[in-house]
C-alpha cells in the first residue's frame, strides 16, 4: 500500500464530502473524517493506479473536460424539460449500442457516467466493447452516436 496515495485519495474524498454536505457541524465533520477514511482505504488503488508520467496531463485534460460535460448536461436538461412540457415534442424511448474506441476500465466508466450523468440518457450495461444506452428520444440518441463525447474522453485519457 502507497501511503501517499491512500493519504491523497482521503484528502480529495474528505474535501469533496464537505463541499457536499456543507454542514459544518460536529457529527456531519465526524461522519465525514470516518466515512472518508473507510472509502480511502478502499478506493486508493483505484484513483491512482495509474503510475505513469502522463497522470498530470490526464489530470488537466479532464478538469477541461468538464466545463464541456456540464455544458452538455444544461443542454440536455433544456431538451427533457422541453419534452416533458411540450406535447409537441417526441418522447421517443430506445435502447441503442455503440463499439466504443475505449481501452481502459477507467475511461469507459468516465464515459458511461458521463452518459448517464446527461438527462435522457442512462448507460444500462457494457458488454466487451459495446454499451448499451437507453435514450429518451431519436436526438439525443443521434448526438450520443455521433461520439463526440467518447473522442473527448479518449482525449482526456490519451486513448486518440
Amino acid at each position: 500500500m502507497n501511503i501517499k496515495h491512500l493519504i491523497a485519495t482521503y484528502i480529495i474524498v474528505l474535501a469533496f464530502w464537505l463541499m457536499l454536505s456543507a454542514h459544518f457541524d460536529t457529527f456531519h465533520v465526524g461522519a465525514g473524517i470516518v466515512c472518508s477514511g473507510v472509502v480511502a482505504y478502499a478506493t486508493h488503488d483505484l484513483l491512482f493506479k495509474d503510475t505513469e508520467k502522463h497522470r498530470l496531463t490526464k489530470t488537466l485534460r479532464f478538469i477541461a473536460y468538464l466545463p464541456w460535460l456540464i455544458y452538455q448536461i444544461v443542454l440536455a436538461n433544456i431538451d427533457v424539460a422541453k419534452r416533458a412540457l411540450s406535447p409537441g415534442m417526441p418522447i421517443d424511448p430506445q435502447v441503442v449500442t455503440f463499439k466504443t474506441i475505449l481501452k481502459s476500465d477507467v475511461a469507459r466508466t468516465a464515459l458511461a457516467n458521463s452518459i448517464t450523468l446527461t438527462p435522457g440518457t442512462v448507460t444500462i450495461d457494457i458488454v466487451d466493447d459495446v454499451f448499451y444506452v437507453h435514450a429518451i428520444a431519436k436526438e439525443p440518441a443521434d448526438d450520443l452516436l455521433e461520439g463526440a463525447m467518447e473522442r473527448r474522453i479518449a482525449h482526456v485519457f490519451m486513448e486518440d
